[in-house]
C-alpha cells in the first residue's frame, strides 16, 4: 500500500525537493511525485513505476523533452502529438505497461524523425 511522505525521505540529497510530496510503497521502495503546483498538491502524477517502467520513462522524456526545451515546439504540442499517435491522452506517468511504454517510445522517436526532418 503506497503512503504519503515528502522529498525529505526520498531524495535526502536533494534539499530543493524536501518539503515535495510524494507517494511511496513500503513493501518495493517505488514511488511517484505530485502535482503539487495545484491545488491537489497530493494527486500522484501516475501510477508507481517498477524499476523497468522507470527506466523506460526515463528514456521516452530523453526523447520528447528536447523537442520542447530547445523552444522548438510546444510542450503541449508535443503531448498533443503523442496523444493522437497512441490513440489515448498521453501522460509518461500514466503509463502503465511496458507495451504501453515500447509503443509511447516508439512513438516519441517517429516525432523526432519528422521534427529534426522538417528542420533540415
Amino acid at each position: 500500500m503506497a503512503r504519503l511522505t515528502d522529498g525529505g525521505e526520498i531524495y535526502p540529497h536533494r534539499p530543493d525537493l524536501e518539503s515535495l510530496p510524494f507517494w511511496k510503497c513500503d513493501t518495493c521502495g517505488n514511488f511517484v511525485g505530485c502535482h503539487h503546483k495545484t491545488k491537489q498538491r497530493t494527486r500522484p502524477l501516475g501510477c508507481i513505476p517498477t524499476p523497468e517502467m522507470k527506466e523506460v520513462r526515463k528514456r521516452i522524456h530523453a526523447v520528447l523533452d528536447p523537442l520542447w526545451r530547445d523552444g522548438g515546439m510546444k510542450r503541449q504540442a508535443v503531448y498533443a502529438l503523442m496523444t493522437e499517435h497512441m490513440g489515448w491522452k498521453f501522460h509518461t506517468g500514466h503509463t502503465r505497461s511496458l507495451a504501453e511504454a515500447d509503443k509511447a517510445l516508439a512513438a516519441a522517436r517517429h516525432i523526432a524523425a519528422c521534427r529534426q526532418a522538417a528542420t533540415q
